[in-house]
């Protein structure tokens, strides 16, 4: 760590990271994550028929099991983000934090890099578990290719993004109950609304340019290739990443400009 974090920033790192490592549900969280990705990769990989060259995902029906780990790992993830970034106004521990770390750039910075450190770790192992599940259950029903690997490449990288996402509504919100509210309403209510909208009015094209849809195209690389609301992968990534940028820089400027 110390090699990679600067040195004035590791008391700010070191206190985030206990805040998460020390709470129960915190390790509750992560063990059901993986409990999920390996009964999600058991179930497609044993249901899952022969490898069909034309099916979707471009994986394979019995990748489908790792599709379904990695999305629950994003949901939790991004949910994660706000409530652990709200609940810090909730029970004024940023604000005592910030007696000891005055420097409010520390806390933020640490803040985001332990939840996207977290976020990673957890879609890491989910990933694992699913895939040490469809070698042993489904070996001849899929094949290991450039898509397999974006697919898991992508899902590290969404799950960070989602927890950077997360955790700069969280800090806006200053609530953990309405940050995690807002991301979820995000991904199941809003935003497939819009692309209710955007579909009727001949406008499907700005549908890619929205988180969940850019989430999809980069985790599902090379599927569904001729959905509309799906940007190519090079494309969604560069979206999703600067949906991340945005709701970090906007948590930053909330905990700059406001009374903690």
């Amino acid at each position: 760590m110390i090699d990679i974090v600067p040195a004035e920033l590791l008391p700010a790192v070191d206190s985030e990271y206990r805040k998460a490592a020390t709470l129960r549900s915190t390790r509750v969280l992560g063990a059901m994550l993986i409990a999920i990705a390996i009964v999600a990769g058991s179930v497609t990989a044993i249901l899952a028929g022969p490898l069909d060259p034309e099916g979707q995902p471009v994986t394979g029906a019995a990748t489908i099991g790792l599709y379904l780990a990695l999305t629950i790992v994003i949901l939790t993830v991004g949910a994660f983000g706000a409530a652990s970034a709200g609940s810090e106004y909730r029970y004024d521990t940023l604000a005592v934090t910030a007696l000891f770390i005055p420097d409010r750039n520390q806390l933020i910075a640490a803040k985001l890099l332990v939840t996207a450190g977290a976020a990673l770790a957890a879609a890491a192992a989910a990933e694992i578990a699913a895939l040490t599940c469809l070698f042993l259950f489904g070996r001849d029903k899929f094949e290991v290719t450039g898509y397999l690997f974006a697919a898991l490449g992508g899902g590290l990288f969404a799950a960070v993004c989602w927890a950077l996402i997360g955790t700069g509504i969280g800090l806006w919100l200053r609530s953990p109950s309405f940050g995690i509210a807002t991301v979820l309403g995000w991904i199941f209510v809003i935003e497939p609304l819009i692309w209710l909208v955007v579909d009727g009015i001949g406008r499907t094209g700005l549908a890619t340019l929205l988180p969940v849809s850019a989430t999809i195209s980069t985790i599902a690389v090379g599927s569904f290739p001729d959905s509309d609301l799906l940007a190519p992968a090079p494309a969604a990534v560069v979206v999703l990443l600067l949906w991340a940028i945005g709701s970090s820089a906007l948590g930053w400027w909330a905990v700059r400009n406001t009374e903690l």
